[in-house]
């Protein structure tokens, strides 16, 4: 069903009452629809590694990265605090001979490739399971009851790569704006000969970032543009109308290789991330952006196999409500 663009506050509450999760684990409940992603889960998905080939989901983490600024999110400052150099000066104090090199890293925790945790989106004042964001959850001392921290131990499990770039786009991509339905997701999956279901963890590839890192190459054609608006501006992405099929799927966890997981621009005539706001407090979802699901992609379309063990654990930074993730893929 198309969504009224007019209408963007009455879709979002109809479909938070149609597609809410409150109160399915219980009124303490801390992990939303990681719940889904259980023991049994883990051994299929472990059962999936047959090759011992492995991928790396993530994005770097440095100073040259997508950040703009917005919302003062910054790409991260990487800064040596012992080099090679005071070690061969004799700076360091050590003794017999032995030297090292230490460093910090300052980054907001969703500047690269990451999870939204349950404490990051917010419907009029009310985070997952219907709590009360003011000094209920979060606060000037973090997510004080869903912190991404309680995730850590989980979020392993089957890895579903669904590449609608390659199956629906041209070339392997779709362009800005695109808006990816449920048909769309079930027709990708059709065409890979694999299913989706109760506690897996989903890849949408959209082609975005194959787009992305095509402009910042000096020597490919269309390039010189550098990242472009991909942090935060028109992208390829996940239609409202997939709220329902989010819901329904009983999927664990689902993340995409784009900057805001939902079409951008969102398909109301005013609104910003609707889907989020179904999605994270309503739904409990488990949300990745900024993914690179490229060689992935590339050997998965050589095989033929779309699924595979993920393994995706976030940092365990007590009351956050996102994290940095570097995701492994296994076959």
């Amino acid at each position: 069903m198309t969504p009224d663009r007019t209408d963007p506050a009455g879709s979002i509450a109809r479909a938070a009452k149609a597609c809410s999760n409150w109160n399915r684990w219980g009124e303490d409940d801390v992990l939303g629809t990681l719940n889904f992603l259980d023991e049994a889960k883990r051994r299929e998905g472990a059962a999936l590694v047959r090759r011992g080939v492995s991928f790396s989901l993530s994005q770097r983490f440095d100073i040259d990265g997508p950040q703009k600024g917005w919302r003062r999110r910054t790409n991260p400052v990487h800064t040596m605090l012992d080099t090679g150099t005071d070690a061969a000066l004799g700076n360091q104090g050590l003794p017999h001979g032995i030297g090292g090199a230490d460093d910090v890293i300052a980054m907001p925790l969703q500047c690269s490739t990451q999870w939204d945790g349950l404490g990051h989106i917010f419907d009029h004042g009310r985070a997952w399971n219907g709590r009360a964001v003011v000094e209920q959850v979060v606060t000037s001392d973090g997510d004080l009851v869903t912190g991404i921290e309680h995730m850590a131990p989980h979020v392993a499990g089957r890895g579903v790569l669904l590449d609608v770039g390659r199956v629906v786009g041209e070339g392997g991509e779709l362009p800005d704006g695109f808006a990816i339905t449920e048909e769309h997701l079930a027709a990708t999956a059709e065409a890979h000969g694999v299913r989706v279901g109760r506690g897996d963890i989903v890849l949408v590839r959209t082609g975005q970032l194959s787009r992305v890192r095509r402009w910042r190459s000096p020597h490919a054609e269309g390039s010189g543009r550098g990242w472009g608006d991909y942090a935060g501006g028109p992208a390829p992405g996940l239609s409202f109308t997939t709220a329902g099929w989010l819901h329904g799927s009983e999927i664990a966890a689902i993340a995409t290789d784009t900057w805001g997981f939902e079409v951008r621009p969102n398909e109301f005539d005013h609104a910003f991330q609707p889907l989020h706001q179904v999605a994270i407090p309503h739904i409990g979802l488990l949300i990745g952006e900024m993914w690179d699901p490229d060689a992935l992609a590339e050997d998965c379309a050589a095989d033929g196999e779309y699924a595979f063990w993920l393994t995706a654990a976030p940092l365990p930074i007590t009351g956050a409500v996102g994290s940095p993730v570097n995701p492994i893929a296994v076959k």
